[in-house]
C-alpha cells in the first residue's frame, strides 16, 4: 500500500510539473482601456467593478508584471467599448459578463492592434498601443480605398494592385538611393474623408541592401499607393541619421502618381513652417535640408 501511495503522489507531482510547464508556454492577452472616456463607458456594466481609471491602470500594470514574472508572454490589445458593444450584439453575448469581455479581447488580439509587453511602464505602453491602432486603422482604410478602384478601363489591370506595386518600387528606390544610415520616412496623402499618414523606420548598414520590416513596409506602401492611384497631392519626407554627420532631410511631392523631388528651399520651408498656423519655425540645429533625389530611373511605367 505504501508503494502504491508513493507511486500515486509521484504521478500527481509529475502531472503538476507538466501543467506548470504548459502554463509557461501559453500566451496571455490583456485588453486595455487607455483613456478615461472609454473607462467611463465600461462603468455602465455592473460586472465591471473598477471605479477609478488611474487605479485601474496601476492594477493592469501589476498584472502585466506578474504574468511576465511567471514567464508568460503577454500582448496588450486596445479595448474599444463601442466596438465591444457591437461585437456582443453581433455574437449574441451579454456585454455585462466577464466571459464576453474575454472573448472580445481574444478576438481583437487575433485581428487588431496589439503590443507585446516587455516590461514597459504603462505610460510608455499606452502611446505605443494607440499609435499601433491608428496605423492599423489607416492601413485598413487605405486598403479599402484601393480595393474599391476596380480595373483600369484602358488596360484592364487592377488599379489598386498596380498602384501598390508602383508605390513599393518607389519606396525601395528611395531607400536604396538614400544609402547607409537610420532612415525615418513619412508619407502624407489627403483623401476626401481624411489625411492619411504613414511612418516607416529602417536601418541600413554600409554593405547591406535596403530591407523593410514587412508590416510597416506594407502599411507605408499602401498609403503611398492611394496617392499614386488617385493622383492626389501629398508628399514624402526622408530623414537620415548617420554617425559623424548632420541629419539630412529630403523631400518629394506627389504629382500624377509620381514622386517629384523638392528643392532644398522647399524642404526647408516645409520643415520650418507650423502646419496649423503657417508661422515660421526655427530650423533644427545640426540638420541639413536637402533637395530630394531623382527616383525615376527604372521606374515602372504608369498605366492609370
Amino acid at each position: 500500500m505504501a508503494h502504491i501511495r508513493q507511486t500515486k503522489r509521484s504521478r500527481q507531482r509529475s502531472a503538476t510539473s507538466m501543467r506548470r510547464t504548459l502554463r509557461r508556454e501559453v500566451s496571455s492577452t490583456v485588453g486595455l482601456l487607455v483613456d478615461p472616456e472609454d473607462f467611463a463607458a465600461m462603468r455602465h456594466y455592473r460586472s465591471f467593478t473598477f471605479e477609478d481609471h488611474s487605479v485601474y491602470l496601476r492594477q493592469v500594470e501589476g498584472l502585466l508584471r506578474t504574468l511576465a514574472a511567471q514567464g508568460t508572454h503577454t500582448t496588450v490589445a486596445l479595448f474599444d467599448p463601442e466596438d465591444y458593444a457591437e461585437f456582443c450584439t453581433g455574437s449574441g453575448l451579454d456585454p455585462d459578463e466577464h466571459t464576453s469581455r474575454s472573448r472580445y479581447t481574444a478576438e481583437i488580439a487575433s485581428a487588431g492592434a496589439t503590443v507585446a509587453y516587455t516590461g514597459q511602464p504603462i505610460d510608455t505602453l499606452i502611446p505605443l498601443l494607440v499609435s499601433r491602432a491608428v496605423r492599423r486603422a489607416t492601413w485598413e482604410y487605405a486598403t479599402m480605398l484601393l480595393a474599391g478602384l476596380g480595373d483600369c478601363a484602358d488596360c484592364g489591370q487592377d488599379v489598386g494592385r498596380s498602384a501598390f506595386d508602383r508605390a513599393s518600387h518607389l519606396l525601395m528606390r528611395l531607400l536604396e538611393t538614400a544609402g547607409p544610415g537610420t532612415h525615418h520616412v513619412v508619407c502624407s496623402v489627403p483623401t476626401e474623408s481624411e489625411q492619411l499618414l504613414a511612418v516607416l523606420h529602417t536601418v541600413r548598414n554600409t554593405d547591406d541592401a535596403a530591407r523593410i520590416e514587412s508590416s510597416e513596409g506594407a502599411e507605408f506602401a499602401t498609403v503611398l499607393a492611394v496617392g499614386v492611384a488617385l493622383e492626389t497631392q501629398g508628399g514624402v519626407v526622408l530623414r537620415t541619421t548617420a554617425p559623424g554627420s548632420p541629419d539630412r532631410v529630403h523631400g518629394w511631392r506627389l504629382h500624377r502618381g509620381s514622386l517629384l523631388p523638392l528643392t532644398a528651399g522647399e524642404v526647408f520651408s516645409a520643415y520650418c513652417t507650423d502646419a496649423d498656423t503657417g508661422e515660421p519655425v526655427s530650423p533644427e540645429s545640426g540638420v541639413e535640408y536637402c533637395a530630394g533625389f531623382d527616383l525615376g530611373a527604372d521606374e515602372p511605367e504608369a498605366h492609370h
